[in-house]
């Protein structure tokens, strides 16, 4: 598990420059960031800065790092421009079998009637990934949604 600290780490040194281009980035002295991250006289990093160090980086360290905080998984959406439908129907398979490795798992870890901690690991991981597909999958739909909708509109207006 990721903490935010190490996930503000992680974000710093994915920006060009590293920590003395980030500050300045970011309006302030290598120092003044140094004791936000760290903490020191009583000093914290805003949500408002760490979303624009993720931003400048173009990476979801941070926001995963939120989202394990809080007890979830953050899933990074696909950019739904033009999807066609094999791509829709290939995630859906892809959901489908990751499924189907749940099920493999979890039977094989529930022989003995024991789950043991490395077996919950490896079901966890997979669970993360039907959740994370399955988020995929709904974006991956939601222009077939509105296409239809959009049809139905201008035949309604005509």
């Amino acid at each position: 598990m990721i903490t935010l600290r190490q996930a503000y780490l992680k974000t710093i040194r994915a920006f060009p420059g590293g920590w003395d281009a980030m500050s300045s980035a970011l309006g302030m002295t290598r120092d003044a960031l140094e004791n936000r991250i760290y903490e020191r006289r009583g000093q914290d990093l805003t949500v408002q800065t760490a979303l624009m160090m993720q931003s400048f980086t173009n990476t979801t360290a941070i926001a995963e790092a939120f989202a394990m905080e809080s007890g979830g998984v953050f899933v990074k959406l696909p950019h739904v421009g033009d999807i066609s439908e094999e791509i829709a129907t290939a995630k859906f398979q892809l959901l489908v079998e990751e499924v189907g490795e749940l099920s493999k798992e979890f039977r094989m870890a529930m022989e003995d009637h024991v789950l043991t901690g490395k077996e919950q690991m490896r079901l966890n991981d997979v669970i993360d990934r039907i959740n994370r597909t399955t988020m995929e999958f709904r974006a991956l739909l939601k222009p077939f949604y509105c296409q239809e909708t959009k049809a139905a509109q201008e035949a309604k207006h005509g």
